[in-house]
């Protein structure tokens, strides 16, 4: 039996590429009748219920995070990190699994420490086009690398060890759950089944399972001249849906009672994104790497607001967005320039343009590695049996 470690950050950017991974790992396993188990160590947040419901028994380990600037919370941090690696030498001894699969993050890095130390063959993936903390320190001990975005690698040309970490460092892209891309459906019969006009262009705002607020108030705040021309599906995220619900009320309640029909709140995509991603003629969204590469699989054009700089870690989404924007499928709107006037400017432009639009969505088919994930499992069983 393949004992198979999986480790990374308790965030949808790391829990769902290993989610992706697992799945695909099952359907070779099967195929192939080899016998798999899994297990996660790490410090999976409020994602335990994910992991569990996919098979993966879970092993909670303290969580420290280093910042990369002057915080006394990293003297804090300090004595959890030693005990967060002790629980991993002690959890990953008893496991001993055939190989660890790690996607970097919070808790990961203790984890990749213990499995070197046993001589366990260890797979690091790094989502973003510039790698995390616990990735940079996790790279040395690696086996083999994944990246998903080519700028990656000026990274290695720029670290100590390069040339060896370039070795077996290999673009891949991004993991993406087999549940969005199995039989999606034809545009048209999408927004049939989702009950959206046809001959309206639909707007998809994606604003991650937990929202982002700035997002959602500003598209509440324009939904009045929206309705007039588009649909609008908007994800809430699910703290926030009640709230938006009613702040989105009380912004329509002049509207004509059609045009409100236009706009339609859901809190959070589950089983159904594929058939949003697949009715959409234009998304909205913030710009972690799992975003751009579900947006880039259905080749769908893409306004990117990425999380500001004092937010995201080391900028990473407004780098991932001007990453994937330099390929012409996306647009760029940073959150300060986040206002009605440039917001309409853009989409009209984009809608006004079949050209333009067609030419977005074929870039975003250009960029997108649908094959990700089939890769990776597959490198998971053969590095697991040498």
């Amino acid at each position: 039996m393949l004992r198979i470690l999986f480790t990374g950050g308790g965030t949808g950017g790391h829990i769902y590429p290993i989610l992706a991974v697992a799945e695909e790992l099952k359907n070779i396993a099967y195929q192939k009748g080899i016998k798999i188990k899994f297990r996660y160590i790490g410090a999976p947040e409020n994602y335990r219920y994910f992991l569990a419901t996919n098979g993966i028994l879970v092993s909670r380990i303290f969580s420290a995070k280093w910042r990369r600037y002057f915080d006394i919370r990293n003297l804090l941090d300090i004595p959890l990190f030693i005990l967060s690696i002790i629980q991993a030498f002690w959890k990953v001894f008893f496991y001993m699994p055939n190989i660890l699969f790690s996607k970097g993050g919070t808790g990961s890095f203790p984890v990749v420490l213990a499995c070197w130390f046993y001589r366990i063959p260890i797979i690091v993936h790094e989502s973003d086009s510039v790698p995390g903390r616990a990735n940079e320190l996790s790279f040395k001990y690696a086996y083999k690398i994944g990246i998903s975005f080519k700028s990656t690698v000026e990274y290695f040309k720029n670290s100590e060890n390069g040339e060896k970490l370039a070795e077996k460092t290999a673009l891949i892209g991004n993991p993406i759950r087999l549940l969005l891309l199995d039989k999606p459906l034809e545009q048209m019969m999408a927004k049939k089944v989702l009950g959206i006009n046809p001959e309206k262009k639909l707007i998809l705002i994606i604003g991650g399972s937990q929202g982002a607020a700035k997002i959602n108030d500003f598209f509440i705040e324009i939904a009045p001249e929206l309705i007039k021309e588009y649909a609008i599906l908007h994800q809430t995220g699910i703290k926030n849906f009640e709230e938006i619900r009613i702040d989105l009320n009380s912004a329509l309640k002049t509207s004509a009672q059609d045009e409100r029909l236009n706009y339609r709140l859901v809190p959070y995509f589950e089983k159904d994104l594929s058939d949003a991603y697949s009715a959409a003629d234009l998304i909205i969204s913030r710009s972690g790497s799992s975003s751009i590469f579900e947006i880039a699989a259905f080749g769908k054009p893409a306004i990117l607001i990425p999380l500001p700089e004092n937010v995201a870690a080391n900028d990473h989404q407004r780098k991932n967005a001007y990453e994937y924007a330099k390929t012409g499928a996306a647009i760029i709107i940073e959150e300060d320039n986040l206002n009605k006037g440039i917001f309409m400017t853009q989409i009209k432009k984009i809608f006004g343009s079949p050209d333009d639009l067609d030419l977005m969505s074929k870039s975003a088919k250009s960029f997108s590695k649908t094959d990700a994930t089939k890769k990776i499992a597959e490198e998971i069983i053969k590095s697991a049996n040498t």
